[in-house]
């Protein structure tokens, strides 16, 4: 856990600024960049770059006034800043409630069957593994609930693009959850998925596994779109991102070889 009094130094570091307003800011965040400072990432997250962007005093005492949630460092997509007191409260409500509507998409291992369903379990940290997350039974009393609504959108029979919407939001809960279905994440080293899990032996097709990891050396995963209820207009707004060029570039070799081979 990062300490609360981490010293936050401001930098002039680009951002990908999707909307912006007096209360909020939509940030597209790449994957490869940290999202809070903490002892090993004291520069170069994207607290590092609000506290330059924002120039909020309060950034440098460690304090979070904007970051309403978070995703993983080598995972991509959309993010929310609360720009005030306020805006904080109210969207931290909305996350404390569910009522925000977070959809990813993700590149997975696999067939899925069902090609539409509901993982809930509990997720805590692995024993043997601090740094990992697993699927804990409720009466291990170290774990948090969990839910994610998962529907196939293309099947490659080898690998599958799935969207994912999070009612929960624990930390590594769609990479947890689609490794416990059997279907880790493509190129997530962390969760299993960076090695060949389906396939044939044939040197050409390890060739072409190992070109896709080359290409997105990262867990196949962006946070697509969000939800919710603007903190101060009360309307509902809904925000949108492309996928990024590494995970479409596999993407697209994915859906050719299919084609083209006929798995």
């Amino acid at each position: 856990k990062e300490p609360e009094d981490l010293e936050v130094i401001a930098q002039d570091i680009p951002l990908d600024i999707r909307y912006e307003d007096d209360a909020i800011m939509i940030v597209n965040k790449p994957a490869g960049m940290v999202v809070h400072p903490g002892f090993g990432n004291k520069t170069g997250t994207l607290i590092n770059a609000l506290a330059y962007i924002l120039d909020d005093k309060e950034a440098h005492k460690g304090k979070r006034p904007w970051l309403v949630h978070r995703i993983d460092k080598n995972t991509s997509g959309l993010l929310v800043i609360a720009k005030t007191d306020e805006a904080m409260a109210h969207l931290s409500k909305q996350f404390k409630d569910h009522t925000i509507e977070r959809t990813y998409l993700a590149l997975a291992w696999g067939s899925f069957e069902p090609k539409q369903g509901t993982v809930e379990s509990f997720i805590g940290r692995d024993e043997y593994d601090r740094k990992r997350f697993v699927v804990t039974e409720p009466s291990e009393d170290r774990g948090k609930h969990a839910v994610t609504h998962y529907k196939i959108l293309e099947d490659f029979v080898y690998t599958s693009l799935v969207q994912c919407n999070l009612e929960t939001g624990r930390t590594h809960q769609i990479r947890v959850h689609l490794k416990h279905l059997g279907h880790p994440i493509f190129s997530d080293e962390k969760y299993g998925g960076n090695r060949i899990l389906k396939g044939v032996i044939f040197s050409k097709y390890k060739q072409f596994v190992d070109n896709c990891f080359s290409i997105m050396p990262r867990q196949g995963l962006h946070a697509k779109s969000l939800g919710f209820t603007h903190p101060t207009t009360k309307e509902w707004v809904q925000f949108d991102s492309e996928l990024p060029h590494d995970m479409l570039t596999v993407l697209e070799k994915w859906r050719t070889a299919a084609a083209t081979y006929g798995f």
